[in-house]
C-alpha cells in the first residue's frame, strides 16, 4: 500500500468538493440533491462507492437483516442514494438500525469514522469484498443540522485520502446536511401546499352539498341512547359503524363523533360510496399518479390521504364493489394506502366511521359484502333510529325547520297549527328527518299566514299514503316491509324486488312476512 503522505492528487480535492457543493445547492429536489452528492463523490474524488442513509420510521422490521440488533423499532436509517459499485436501493442494507454496523453507530453518536486501512480495520467487516474491489479508504460522517442527526454519508475509495481530504469531507458533510434539510423542508412545504389545495377543493365541494342539520335535535329516549353512545366512543380511535334508514341523520352523527374526538382539529372527509362510479372508486379513495390510467392527467390525492390525522366518513359503505372492499380491508389492517400507479405505500393515520342503510350480514350471506371487512367495520355499532321511532322529537324538529326556512324565505311564520302537528306526529315518515325537512320547506313556501297548514294531500304527494304511527318495533318493521312491498307491486325477488330493496335474502323476507302476518291482498273481482 502506498504511503498516504506521498500521494499527490491529480486535481485539488478542495475544488472538487466545492463543485459538488455548488451543484447540490442549486436544487431543492431532495432526490436530486442526494444523487448529486453521492455521484459527485464517485466522479470528483475517485470514490468507488458512496451512499447516504436518512433517518425514517421503522417500516420494514420483519424483513430487516439486522432486526435482531435493533433496540428502537420506531426509527432506523433508510438508504436513499447510492452511486459507484452499487446503485440498487433495495439490497440488504436498505434499512440499518441505530447502533448496528458502522453506519448505525455513526448515526447514534459514536462520531465520524475514517481510515486508509480498510483491510486492517476491525470496525469494517466483509474483508473479502473490499479486497476484491481494491478498496483502501473509508470515510463516514453523521449528517447533522442544528444538533439533529438527519442521517449518515459514507464513501469507500480505491486510494488513500490525505488528512486534508478527511477534514474537508467532514466540513462537506455539514454542508450536505444543510442542503438535504433545505430540500426536505421544501418537499414538506410542497406536500402541505398540495394537501391544502386538495382540502380547500374538498371543503368547497362540501359547502355546495352541506347537510342542512346544524346539530342533533331531540330528547326522546331513543336519540338520547345514541348520544350516550357517541359520547362514549368519540374520545377513542375505534372504528364506528352507523346503521339506519336513509334520512335519519347518520352523517350528523359522524360529525358529532369527530367533533368530540381528539381529531377535531383535522378534517372530517366524507365519501359517498354509493355515488362513485365503480371504475373510479379506488382513485377516489386512495388517489392516483399522473399517467397511471387513461384520463389521469395529474396526480390526485385520495380521500384517505386527505383525511390523514383526521376522520373519514364512508357513507353507504355497503355499496362498495368487492375489489374496493379488499383494498379498504388492507387500509384498516395495515394503516397504509397505495396510490394507483405508485408502487409504494403511504402510511396514514385515519379514524374510520362507516354508515349503511343495508343489512350487511344479509349482504355477506348473499356474497356482495366481505365478512372480514364487516368485522373490521363493526367494532362499535350504533343504531340510528328512524323518525317514527322517535316521534316525540317531531315537535322540536318542526319548530327548528320552521325557524330556519321562514328566515331563509323571508316570511314571518310563528309555527304550525295544532291539527297540523297532530297530523305530523301520526305520519310514518318513510323518508325520516330529510322528508320532514322537505315538507316544512314546501309548506313554508306555500304558506299565506303565520301558521303552517299541512294536510293529508301534501303528505301523500310527498311520499305515499298516510299511515298510523307504530307503537312497537314489530309494528315499525311490519309497516316498513309492507310499504316496500306495495311500492314494488309485491315482487319479492330480482334486482328491483322487495328483498333487494330491504337488503334481505328472499327466503329471509318470506319468513319475516309469515311471522308478521303480511300477506299479498287477493285481487278483487
Amino acid at each position: 500500500m502506498d504511503d498516504p503522505s506521498s500521494w499527490v492528487p491529480s486535481r485539488p480535492s478542495h475544488d472538487a468538493l466545492e463543485r459538488i457543493t455548488l451543484q447540490m445547492a442549486s436544487s431543492l429536489d431532495l432526490q436530486v440533491v442526494l444523487t448529486t452528492i453521492t455521484q459527485g463523490l464517485v466522479d470528483e474524488l475517485d470514490g468507488a462507492f458512496a451512499r447516504i442513509w436518512l433517518l425514517g420510521p421503522g417500516d420494514l422490521c420483519a424483513d430487516c437483516h439486522k432486526a435482531a440488533d435493533c433496540t428502537n423499532r420506531a426509527r432506523c436509517l433508510h438508504l436513499k442514494a447510492s452511486a459507484g459499485l452499487y446503485t440498487d436501493l433495495n439490497g440488504e442494507y436498505r434499512r440499518i438500525p441505530l447502533g448496528a454496523l458502522k453506519i448505525g453507530k455513526i448515526a447514534q453518536g459514536f462520531g465520524p469514522m475514517q481510515t486508509n486501512d480498510v483491510l486492517g480495520d476491525d470496525r469494517l467487516p466483509n474483508k473479502q469484498w473490499m479486497k476484491d474491489n481494491g478498496l483502501q479508504s473509508f470515510a463516514g460522517y453523521p449528517l447533522v443540522f442544528r444538533g439533529d442527526v438527519l442521517g449518515v454519508i459514507a464513501m469507500f475509495g480505491r486510494r488513500p485520502l490525505s488528512d486534508e481530504e478527511f477534514e474537508r469531507l467532514d466540513i462537506f458533510a455539514n454542508q450536505a446536511a444543510v442542503a438535504i434539510k433545505n430540500a426536505q423542508l421544501f418537499t414538506e412545504v410542497a406536500q402541505l401546499k398540495t394537501r391544502l389545495e386538495a382540502e380547500n377543493l374538498y371543503l368547497r365541494e362540501e359547502v355546495k352539498s352541506q347537510n342542512n342539520f346544524e346539530e342533533i335535535i331531540g330528547d326522546s329516549p331513543s336519540i338520547m341512547t345514541v348520544l350516550r353512545q357517541i359520547e362514549q366512543v368519540a374520545p377513542t380511535d375505534s372504528t364506528v359503524l352507523l346503521r339506519g334508514d336513509t334520512g335519519t341523520g347518520k352523517e350528523l352523527m359522524a360529525r358529532a363523533i369527530h367533533n368530540l374526538s381528539p381529531r377535531k382539529a383535522r378534517s372530517l372527509v366524507k365519501v359517498n360510496c354509493g355515488a362513485i362510479p365503480a371504475n373510479l372508486v379506488e382513485s377516489e379513495l386512495f388517489g392516483h399518479e399522473k399517467g397511471s390510467f387513461t384520463g389521469a392527467l395529474q396526480r390526485r390525492i385520495g380521500r384517505f390521504e386527505l383525511a390523514d390525522g383526521g376522520t373519514i366518513f364512508l357513507d353507504e359503505v355497503g355499496e362498495l364493489p368487492l375489489d374496493a372492499q379488499v383494498k379498504l380491508l388492507r387500509v384498516l389492517q395495515e394503516r397504509e394506502i397505495e396510490r394507483i400507479g405508485s408502487g409504494h405505500s403511504i402510511k396514514v393515520d385515519v379514524r374510520v366511521i362507516a354508515a349503511t342503510n343495508r343489512d350487511l350480514y344479509a349482504a355477506v350471506k348473499a356474497g356482495s359484502f366481505r365478512a372480514d371487512l364487516l368485522y373490521r367495520l363493526n367494532v362499535f355499532p350504533i343504531e340510528v333510529p328512524s323518525l317514527s321511532a322517535r316521534a316525540l322529537d317531531i315537535p322540536l324538529l318542526v319548530n327548528r325547520f320552521v325557524g330556519k326556512f321562514s328566515g331563509k324565505i323571508g316570511k314571518k311564520i310563528d309555527g304550525v297549527s295544532e291539527s297540523t302537528m297532530e297530523r305530523l306526529m301520526k305520519y310514518a315518515w318513510p323518508g325520516n328527518i330529510r322528508e320532514l325537512e322537505n315538507v316544512i320547506e314546501r309548506a313554508t313556501i306555500l304558506s299565506k299566514g303565520p301558521l303552517l297548514q299541512i294536510d293529508d294531500v301534501m303528505l301523500q304527494g310527498n311520499s305515499g299514503p298516510l299511515l298510523p304511527i307504530a307503537d312497537s318495533l314489530e309494528e315499525v318493521e311490519r309497516g316498513h316491509i309492507l310499504r316496500i312491498l306495495q311500492n314494488v307491486d309485491w315482487v319479492i325477488e330480482g334486482k328491483q324486488g322487495a328483498a333487494a330493496r330491504l337488503g334481505l335474502h328472499p327466503n329471509t323476507l318470506r319468513s319475516r312476512m309469515q311471522k308478521l302476518g303480511i300477506k299479498k291482498p287477493r285481487p278483487t273481482a
